[in-house]
């Protein structure tokens, strides 16, 4: 029987994928004025919107299967994100063409708790640590998921 490569309990073992879309978005909160908007958000209000070249990293963990050798099949991770967040938002204005959404207002951070939401349904449990999403190079936002109860 394979083996895995060092000891058993050695803890857990982090993979992570990554996956690319493109879209924009507008950060304005409906309730506040146009002026309070503009102060708060800046440039990133512009009525007409700007746009992210978005990098999505996706982080599961966990003790490797013995038969396989996996924590989870990247394979079959990538299906899981690309169906749940990228093919709903790629290329779509965030505020207005995305449903799960509506009422958000899509900064980075929740925008990954919106992602988490969406994947965490879709892997087996326990299994997904973090969600960390960048909206350019130098500014990314990263969520690990619900506090516990107490």
């Amino acid at each position: 029987m394979p083996k895995r490569a060092n000891n058993p309990s050695a803890g857990d073992v982090y993979v992570t994928r990554q996956v690319h879309f493109n879209a924009g978005h507008r950060l304005f909160n409906p309730a506040r004025s146009e002026a309070w908007n503009r102060r708060t958000f800046g440039p990133c209000s512009n009525p007409n919107g700007h746009g992210h070249n978005y990098v999505l990293e996706v982080t599961v963990r966990g003790r490797p299967d013995p038969e396989t050798g996996y924590v989870v099949d990247l394979g079959e991770l990538k299906r899981i994100v690309e169906a749940a967040v990228v093919v709903p938002c790629d290329h779509q204005n965030l505020n207005k063409d995305v449903d799960f959404l509506k009422g958000v207002i899509p900064t980075a951070e929740n925008l990954a708790v919106a992602f988490w939401g969406r994947i965490a349904p879709r892997v087996r449990a326990g299994v997904l640590y973090s969600v960390r999403l960048y909206e350019t190079p130098r500014n990314f936002a990263e969520y690990r998921g619900p506090d516990p109860l107490p």
